[in-house]
């Protein structure tokens, strides 16, 4: 199963593009910070992530603010190029 679930930080968010297929296209960076637990010792968890969204789901996105945190989920790949992933956002919260 590839889902992923990450509370965040709108970092970045690109211009509206549209895919080849004529779909809207947002690309953004997120943050995500946050205190587990891990073998038992607390760890603190700091990561941005590259992230997409396509489809319907870009109307809320772009009218989110910059700095709001909210609950993303979809799934990742890996970018074109290869190197690294990339965070295809489905759903917000």
């Amino acid at each position: 199963m590839n889902r992923l679930v990450l509370k965040a930080q709108l970092l970045e968010r690109g211009a509206m593009r549209y895919t080849p297929a004529g779909l809207p296209a947002l690309d953004m960076s997120l943050k995500h910070e946050s205190e587990l637990t891990e073998a038992g010792h607390p760890r603190k968890v700091a990561v941005e992530i590259r992230a997409v969204a396509i489809g319907e789901i870009t109307q809320p996105l772009a009218r989110l603010e910059i700095g709001a945190e909210k609950g993303f989920a979809g799934f990742i790949s890996a970018q074109r190029n290869g190197r690294g992933v990339v965070f295809h956002v489905t759903e917000m919260a």
